[in-house]
């Protein structure tokens, strides 16, 4: 049975080379995606609040805005994946795009069955959001189902706890954190999600409330090995 356009997902595919942009739609709406275009950096970020897509794939190399600001711009507001198809092949090209934002960074030329392999992955993935729900951080045990915080004496088996208490901001912040192992999460995503898109430059309300959180779970708070800083970029959850 064919599938419908609806049955994948909506994808935007921002590439200013007609010919690349041409058969990447061909291919995809073959496959069963509906496809969105943009050939430029604004035209991207108006289209994509305009209809909002289920992924991107992003060119770096755009005429008016690098690849990197159309991500960081994205990110204030929406969290949909992004796949970067850039022929950039430089690991400094490839930090900067990921920390920017990005979810994958395609190399160019690619091949096409791997890079819809790793759009699938994508979008099964934003479809199955982790279901995990407790989560240890140094002698902490989090539970983000019952929200309870417990606090042990030590490491070891019998130890005494007791609960810690957090605000509801500390909640809502360390909940976005906790869901991204790993991965930076950007300040701008943190501030558009905690207190909307005017909040964004207000980056002392998160030092604030980094502060507080890293003074009630971290066991050496000024030197954390949990809940980092990225400068200039946002902050990770280590586990």
């Amino acid at each position: 049975m064919s599938s419908t356009p609806s049955d994948s997902g909506r994808v935007l595919i921002v590439e200013d080379e007609p010919a690349l942009l041409r058969a990447l739609r061909i291919d995809l709406r073959a496959r069963g995606y509906e496809v969105t275009t943009a050939s430029a950096g604004r035209e991207a970020l108006v289209e994509a609040a305009r209809r909002p897509p289920d992924a991107v794939l992003l060119d770096l190399g755009l005429p008016d805005l690098d690849g990197t600001d159309v991500i960081r711009q994205l990110r204030v507001w929406s969290a949909v994946p992004v796949i970067v198809l850039s022929g950039r092949a430089g690991s400094g090209d490839k930090i900067g795009a990921l920390d920017a934002g990005a979810d994958d960074y395609v190399t160019k030329p690619f091949s096409m069955d791997e890079l819809v392999a790793r759009l699938r992955a994508l979008l099964r993935r934003d479809a199955h959001p982790s279901s995990r729900q407790v989560f240890s951080l140094g002698n902490c045990t989090i539970d983000l189902a019952a929200r309870t915080v417990v606090r042990r004496s030590g490491p070891e088996v019998g130890a005494e706890s007791e609960p810690v208490r957090l605000t509801k901001t500390e909640w809502r912040m360390l909940e976005m954190l906790l869901r991204s192992p790993g991965q930076l999460v950007p300040a701008t995503r943190l501030l558009a999600d905690l207190w909307g898109p005017a909040a964004v430059d207000s980056t002392h309300y998160l030092r604030f409330h980094m502060a507080g959180l890293r003074r009630k779970l971290e066991d050496d708070p000024p030197r954390p090995r949990h809940l980092l800083t990225e400068p200039g970029m946002g902050y990770r959850y280590q586990p």
